[in-house]
């Protein structure tokens, strides 16, 4: 009898060890980080033939809004709804989307080196999600796409990192010139870039070398040609967006230096409704990056 029990309470442990190995959409695993001495949590979603299929697949790393986590892309971006439909009827390929927790830190390293985001994700979490998954891990299979903190977040990464990323496709970006960030108002600029940028600067003194060298806007302008030209540029901004402008103003600047890129101004806001309908086109753009 006692055999009879062990039996079937290994079935039953077995049964759902594998129904868990063949879970598709993930939330809120994590990944311990010695750059940070802290875990980073992240979710990933994995395509529908992911378990039978003997083959390897791109990347994309989609990252998130200030004050949301790992969970927002699929809460509210329905994310893995999206991508299952797109794949199955030939919209985009079949692709692993990745999506981190970054908290409030732009996806950047803090001035002081206390918070480093940028070297994390570069030297540890990719190369992690690289070693448990099935990737094609070479720049040509991985991009970046994010809203709002996180497109800031995926044109700076692509940007420092170009010889990383295939491609780049920006929702609602934080794009902040320096003028506005000179004029900006001083409760807003504590509240947001003190941890990242330095105690409490006012007016030109907020334009540090730091500041300059994790701005995008200023990236774009002084970075080399043959550097942008490396990432296949996608950005997209409402026209009731409030980060319109600095989004205008980074097509300029690439038009201005002849960088290849795609810019669309659709009708809508800061809000969810207009990423959700926009993250298939930025996929569909993303996944040309992918086929030859």
């Amino acid at each position: 009898m006692k055999k009879t029990i062990l039996f079937f309470s290994l079935l039953v442990f077995l049964g759902v060890s594998n129904s868990n190995a063949q879970q598709r959409v993930i939330e809120s695993l994590s990944m311990p980080s010695n750059i940070l001495s802290h875990p980073v949590k992240y979710s990933i979603y994995l395509p529908p033939d992911y378990y039978t299929a003997a083959k390897r697949y791109p990347v994309v790393y989609l990252l998130h809004g200030y004050s949301d986590n790992e969970t927002a892309w699929l809460q509210f971006g329905e994310t893995d709804r999206q991508a299952d439909k797109a794949i199955l009827d030939g919209t985009i390929p079949p692709m692993i989307i990745v999506m981190p927790d970054a908290g409030i830190t732009w996806y950047m390293n803090d001035y002081q080196g206390k918070e480093r985001y940028e070297d994390m994700f570069i030297k540890e979490f990719i190369p992690y999600i690289d070693a448990q998954y099935h990737t094609r891990p070479t720049r040509e299979f991985r991009a970046l796409s994010g809203l709002s903190m996180g497109g800031h977040g995926s044109l700076l990464l692509a940007m420092h990192n170009p010889s990383s990323f295939a491609a780049c496709a920006a929702f609602s970006s934080g794009i902040i010139s320096d003028d506005a960030v000179v004029a900006m108002p001083d409760d807003q600029y504590n509240s947001i870039f003190t941890n990242l940028f330095g105690a409490k600067p006012k007016g030109k003194a907020r334009v540090t070398e730091h500041w300059q060298k994790n701005n995008t806007l200023d990236l774009a302008k002084t970075l080399p040609v043959d550097s942008l030209k490396k990432v296949r540029w996608f950005f997209d901004c409402g026209d009731q967006d409030f980060l319109y402008e600095g989004n205008a103003l980074m097509h300029i600047a690439l038009r201005n230096r002849n960088i290849p890129h795609e810019f669309r101004m659709r009708a809508g806001a800061h809000e969810w409704t207009y990423w959700r309908t926009g993250l298939i086109p930025a996929l569909q753009f993303i996944g040309t990056s992918f086929n030859r």
